[in-house]
């Protein structure tokens, strides 16, 4: 009968497993700093409605595409020639997961960049009136995202479940983004385009909050990688009546 149980590593094998995880984990946490680095500046493009800068912005997009790709071969050749187990087989399948939603921040801050083209190109050199919302989701988005990079890197379980139990606030400024918005498109300085200049601007907002579920869900698995614990459902099941 075939032992399907996994076979430990050699003592001379250990250390280049050890190696090999450690650097696949660091490799991740740069990726995801160029990507959070790509949010932050499409958000100071916005405000400023900077489209030289928002241009470069989408240009990152293609080093992290490339980063991705380099990551997940390398987490291929780590599961398939170095056989790891225990917490080293959980980091590499948390780098798997994570490598994929550190790919789409940078698509979102892209979205971001994009939009900044799009609204410059009806408001001209003036930009919109910003909605107090949409200044705030600005700020506590990049900042969620370096507490959940702070909580990767240090394997921190209770800063990442602190992050899975959400921030309200973020959902509310969301929500209030959508009447800031209505009152932007009725009443904006830039006549006919104030009805698409307003679409776009709530569409930034849905970039940002879109960044900060995907950091709710770097958390989940930043509690898988350090305990082996699934908590991906927990929350939803926590709210669900008894009956």
């Amino acid at each position: 009968m075939t032992d399907t149980n996994p076979v430990s590593p050699t003592p001379e094998h250990a250390p280049v497993i050890d190696r090999k995880v450690t650097a696949l984990k660091r490799r991740l946490v740069r990726e995801a700093t160029l990507a959070v680095s790509m949010l932050e500046r499409a958000i100071a493009a916005l405000w400023t409605l900077d489209v030289n800068a928002a241009r470069d912005v989408r240009l990152s997009d293609d080093q992290v595409d490339v980063e991705e790709i380099a990551i997940e071969q390398e987490c291929y050749e780590v599961l398939a020639l170095r056989a790891p187990y225990a917490h080293d087989f959980r980091i590499v399948t948390f780098v798997l997961r994570a490598n994929i939603l550190v790919e789409r921040v940078g698509d979102h801050a892209s979205g971001v960049a994009k939009m900044v083209q799009r609204i410059a190109a009806l408001a001209g050199p003036t930009p919109p009136t910003w909605p107090t919302a949409l200044r705030e989701l600005g700020e506590r988005v990049p900042a969620l995202c370096h507490t959940t990079l702070r909580a990767v890197n240090d394997e921190d379980t209770d800063a990442a479940r602190r992050i899975v139990a959400g921030d309200p606030v973020i959902d509310q400024l969301e929500k209030r983004l959508f009447e800031e918005t209505v009152e932007l498109m009725q009443g904006g300085p830039h006549g006919d385009a104030d009805l698409p200049i307003g679409l776009l601007v709530y569409r930034v907002g849905r970039e940002l909050e879109r960044v900060g579920d995907l950091m709710a869900d770097l958390a989940e698995d930043v509690v898988y990688m350090r305990t082996g614990e699934i908590i991906r459902h927990a929350k939803r099941r926590s709210k669900t009546p008894t009956r």
